[in-house]
């Protein structure tokens, strides 16, 4: 399987600039998926180059890359800094993120990553943890389901649909995307369906993954690790991940303002290098998932 069929990397050329690559200097991917990102790094780099990846989904080990100048980490992003530290590195030039589903895990029916398939609510994308959609949705109280899928959904009719919820599964478990459609259905009338299915998956996805909670981790460690002029280059797909991503770059945290000096100046970390970046009209033709996608950089100070 090579990187394009296991998941196209998107904004590739975009987020290669972007990071600005020395030759000789150490790199992280902390999401490999199919490897396409690495390989365009590992092709800049020579030979005293580095370049470590992660991620977390035991699948994405079939691409590894042979090369003395790589290594691939199987585990999630937010223990950046631990791992790092076991290879000896305490300090990088670049990192890049190309967050969300990779296009192995929306087509793998099984995973449960998509609404195209009666499958398994799952979810996860480190198979080794417990916690599964199914487990959210038949376990948790209405109260918690409302919350989540308002605040990670972004769902105005999340009380409605959480005591649904809650009302269905005291008959029957909701174990597939079937049973969950069939729970929900009066707020799903056909012309909003496969939008307000995206919605719910990924509220319950967020949820599952602990993904906000990994970014903002992994964020926080990037910002520690990168050397002075390194760079920081994130492509996210939704409002929430990007909302994180764009405070980080610019306030060095996620609420309210930064710091100031002794002076009254604001103290940051990070200085954005433009403004965001979205792929262009041919290529979302060739890769619809690319639609939603925006890439922002930022430059360590």
């Amino acid at each position: 399987m090579n990187e394009f069929t296991y998941h196209r990397p998107v904004l590739l050329n975009e987020a290669i600039s972007g990071l600005n690559i020395k030759p000789n200097g150490t790199y992280v991917d902390v999401t490999f998926g199919g490897g396409g990102h690495s390989k365009a790094i590992l092709d800049a780099l020579d030979g005293s180059g580095k370049l470590f990846a992660f991620d977390q989904d035991e699948s994405a080990l079939q691409n590894n890359i042979e090369d003395s100048r790589f290594v691939l980490i199987n585990e999630n992003f937010g223990f950046l800094k631990n791992f790092l530290r076991l290879y000896g590195v305490s300090e990088i030039d670049g990192l890049l993120a190309d967050l969300g589903v990779s296009s192995h895990q929306f087509d793998e029916a099984d995973r449960g990553f998509s609404t195209r398939f009666d499958a398994v609510l799952d979810m996860r994308m480190d198979r080794k943890n417990a916690m599964t959609a199914r487990h959210i949705l038949n376990e948790y109280d209405e109260k918690s389901l409302q919350n989540i899928l308002f605040q990670y959904g972004e769902l105005r009719n999340a009380k409605g649909m959480a005591a649904t919820i809650i009302h269905f599964r005291k008959t029957k478990p909701i174990d597939t995307t079937e049973d969950l459609k069939t729970a929900l259905a009066k707020f799903l009338p056909g012309h909003v369906q496969n939008k307000v299915m995206a919605q719910i998956f990924q509220a319950i996805r967020i949820e599952v993954n602990q993904e906000l909670e990994a970014l903002k981790k992994m964020l926080v460690q990037a910002g520690e690790l990168l050397k002075k002029e390194g760079r920081l280059v994130v492509i996210s797909y939704h409002s929430l991940e990007d909302r994180l991503v764009k405070r980080y770059m610019r306030n060095g945290q996620f609420e309210g303002e930064p710091e100031r000096d002794m002076f009254g100046n604001f103290t940051v970390p990070m200085k954005p290098i433009g403004k965001f970046t979205v792929p262009t009209e041919s290529e979302i033709q060739e890769n619809s998932r690319a639609r939603s996608a925006k890439l922002r950089i930022a430059e360590k100070l």
